[in-house]
């Protein structure tokens, strides 16, 4: 259970405290509502950009990490295709550094052309590295659109193409700032060794001030419900074919994904999972499979992933997944499937309030998804599914006509 007390600045920042005084240190996340999905499909990548940039430097502070390293803080980000999401860590006495560091950038963040040229040229040598020149790297650029006929999903964060990154101004740079990094589009969660009192009157100090801007309306295209089943192929130098199938599902935090989160589980979580044991325990058709999901805020996808062993063709194996998922759909689970699954899951979740930080940024990702008191509701959620629950789930989600398969041939 994350505890939590709130309020709203005159600006639009919500701000939200968890105070926990059995440690001495003290988390500042602050959660921008901009994804790789807030994009233009003609300048795609601004929002990972902006991740880069955004520690250029501001008008006080040239050099972002430097007055943070000096008072034992850490800082980093990530972006997502729904969020961008940054945060502090660093010893509850020296909070208010964190707020004028993190203020200072939203105010007033530096335009310098030198920090554009490197940190585009920093986002151009990771697209290379992580997506054109690494084996398996440009799945996700040619599954997403495969998987996504219409929403912005059907890019990566990375961005469609390199150019739309090679080709940025800073005219676009200045735009997607004032139109996205603003306090009234943004969150802001202090957790920690500290007090309400003390949150509100930092927060009042150092970021209201800041001027709100023009609200941001979200109106993204919407996909249609998939009602053909979808194939593409490619082949490269990779060490062993692979089989990657998507099946569009409910976003994270819809009513129906609980269920679905539970037949993850039962389906492709561990050594444990039914595509585990009977593809590669017995049957020995994969070197490793599994499933996952991809928890977006929008519709996301239920992914099954595997490398194909040397001696097994890939349409061989691709059949016999399609026999285990087809076993999810016609037989209920059983009740020992469905206890590990909860048991699994319970694991997971009482983990991930361990760390300090992991609080504070689920209580930021539920209070931009739309209410902060879901960070407290996904026990009793994942407790109220049953196995008819999860059957319904396979039925609805794992159909042929709602699948996206791709397969990565290994080049001879």
């Amino acid at each position: 259970m994350i505890s939590y007390e709130h309020f709203t600045l005159s600006n639009g920042l919500r701000v939200y405290v968890h105070q926990d005084h059995t440690t001495p240190m003290a988390v500042v996340n602050i959660l921008y509502n901009v994804g790789a999905r807030d994009e233009p499909e003609h300048k795609t990548g601004f929002a990972h950009l902006f991740e880069h940039l955004m520690f250029g430097g501001s008008k006080n502070i040239p050099v972002f990490d430097e007055p943070l390293q000096r008072v034992g803080a850490e800082n980093n980000a990530f972006t997502s295709n729904d969020i961008t999401n940054y945060y502090v860590t660093l010893p509850a006495k020296n909070l208010e550094t964190a707020f004028w560091a993190e203020s200072d950038r939203m105010m007033s963040l530096s335009f310098d052309p030198k920090v554009l040229d490197i940190q585009r040229n920093v986002v151009i040598e990771e697209f290379k590295q992580r997506y054109l020149n690494q084996p398996y790297g440009d799945v996700w650029l040619k599954l997403r659109p495969l998987a996504y006929q219409k929403h912005p999903y059907r890019w990566a964060t990375i961005g469609k193409e390199i150019s739309h990154i090679e080709n940025a101004t800073m005219d676009d740079v200045r735009a997607f700032f004032y139109k996205f990094y603003l306090p009234n589009n943004a969150i802001m969660v202090v957790a920690g060794n500290v007090t309400l009192a003390r949150v509100r009157e930092l927060s009042q100090k150092w970021f209201e001030p800041i001027p709100a801007g023009a609200a941001y309306q979200r109106n993204l295209p919407q996909e249609a419900t998939q009602t053909e089943a979808r194939f593409m192929e490619t082949s490269a130098k990779v060490p062993l074919n692979a089989i990657y199938k998507t099946y569009a599902m409910p976003g994270r935090f819809a009513p129906d994904f609980a269920p679905a989160d539970l037949l993850n589980d039962v389906l492709g979580r561990g050594k444990s999972a039914r595509l585990y044991q009977k593809l590669i325990k017995q049957r020995q058709l994969f070197n490793n499979i599994n499933s996952y999901m991809t928890s977006s805020l929008d519709p996301g996808l239920f992914v099954i992933s595997g490398t194909v062993r040397p001696n097994v063709s890939v349409e061989t194996a691709n059949e016999a997944i399609d026999e285990v998922v087809q076993g999810m759909i016609d037989t209920q689970i059983t009740d020992q499937e469905l206890s590990r699954a909860k048991n699994q899951s319970e694991s997971t979740l009482v983990f991930s309030e361990v760390e300090l930080l992991n609080r504070a940024m689920n209580l930021a990702f539920a209070a931009n998804a739309g209410n902060a008191d879901w960070v407290n509701q996904e026990s009793d959620k994942l407790a109220a599914v049953s196995a008819d629950d999860i059957g319904l789930a396979a039925k609805r989600i794992l159909r042929k006509t709602n699948s996206s398969t791709f397969f990565y041939r290994a080049q001879q």
